[in-house]
């Protein structure tokens, strides 16, 4: 399987630069299984494609202000974006200058305090910081949003609130888990009174969710790692909404990742159920992949040759997909983090 297998042509005026004034106003690109027509619909329309008995599954990670600014002690400006929070005030950060910072080098920081360069692991530098008040408090006043690449723009005021889901509460995230973005409180509460059930799992999502496939043959990409959490809670919600006949829908490409890093495929007394997992994944979805945990998945629109797509591809198909995404494209649907999402049903 070829990275340019999952190719497709995109206006750039389809990419979404902002969000809509209501979250759940976004367009539903709803595509059953089989050869079934696509339904044009908005995603405040969900609770009438549920049932009584589903469970929608969230990821509750929280997006940390992660960008930041300096100078080295020669003068030379310094973009730092973290990747991840460690323990004794250090972060796992990429850094952008003009030379690469060597190991023991400090770098003065903008909004105040200096951090250490400890060395360099692959693409990222290991950070230690002295700020006030503790690392994550003091990027919560200090830091800026990361908003994707894609977006031509500087986060305003408003990116503050709409980059980050009504549920977030785990801090750890560097890119908000979109899919969510588009529940706000009055469709919660429609979900509710129809009865579906909402667990959560966490996957804080790491930088290099926007890292391109950079080689032909996918199986050769390495993936990013990213820390994840499926507790036993939300082990047995899924247990009991199967034994229900209930459904399992993921929201968002995240929550499949979480979800199948959990399932165990091992031998007996646990092969192909769903376990507690806490720790680190670089699970890999793409065709040829079966997806078991979930039986939909509502996503954003996904980078063309990006890792999302294939996962997408390998739990809907992926020409089911690429004849979804022509669509999309036709009907000018908007794309990537502040866009509309679809709503896709297992190949059963």
């Amino acid at each position: 399987m070829k990275k340019s297998d999952f190719h497709y042509e995109l206006p750039e005026a389809l990419i979404a630069q902002a969000p809509l004034a209501e979250r759940s106003a976004s367009r539903l690109l709803v595509v059953p299984a089989g050869e079934g027509a696509f339904s044009d619909l908005q995603v405040r329309d969900l609770p009438g494609l549920l049932r009584a008995g589903d469970l929608l599954v969230f990821n509750d990670t929280r997006v940390i202000p992660a960008r930041l600014f300096g100078h080295k002690d020669s003068g030379g400006r310094v973009e730092i974006l973290i990747e991840r929070l460690l323990p004794d005030e250090q972060a796992r950060a990429q850094v952008r200058a003009s030379k690469p910072p060597k190991a023991n080098a400090w770098i003065a920081l903008d909004g105040g305090g200096r951090a250490e360069v400890l060395g360099r692991e692959g693409e990222f530098y290991r950070l230690r910081f002295e700020v006030e008040d503790g690392l994550e408090p003091w990027l919560l006043r200090v830091g800026r949003l990361p908003l994707p690449p894609y977006i031509r723009r500087e986060p305003g005021q408003d990116d503050a609130e709409r980059y980050q889901t009504v549920f977030a509460r785990q801090v750890g995230a560097v890119a908000a888990p979109t899919a969510g973005l588009h529940f706000d409180e009055p469709l919660l509460a429609a979900l509710r009174e129809r009865g579906v059930q909402f667990g959560h799992v966490t996957l804080h999502v790491g930088a290099g969710t926007f890292q391109p496939v950079r080689v032909e043959d996918v199986r050769e990409h390495a993936m990013h790692s990213e820390w994840l959490n499926v507790g036993a809670e939300l082990v047995a919600q899924v247990r009991r909404t199967r034994e229900a006949g209930g459904r399992v829908i993921a929201v968002g490409t995240t929550v499949v990742r979480a979800l199948e890093s959990a399932w165990c495929s091992g031998e007996a007394p646990h092969a192909g159920e769903l376990r507690p997992f806490s720790g680190e994944t670089r699970i890999f979805i793409f065709p040829g992949y079966r997806i078991r945990s979930v039986d939909a998945l509502l996503t954003n629109f996904h980078l063309p040759e990006s890792t999302l797509l294939m996962l997408v591809s390998a739990f809907a198909g992926k020409d089911r997909v690429f004849e979804a995404y022509r669509h999309a494209v036709e009907r000018r649907y908007r794309f990537f983090s502040y866009g509309d999402a679809m709503l896709l049903w297992g190949q059963g």
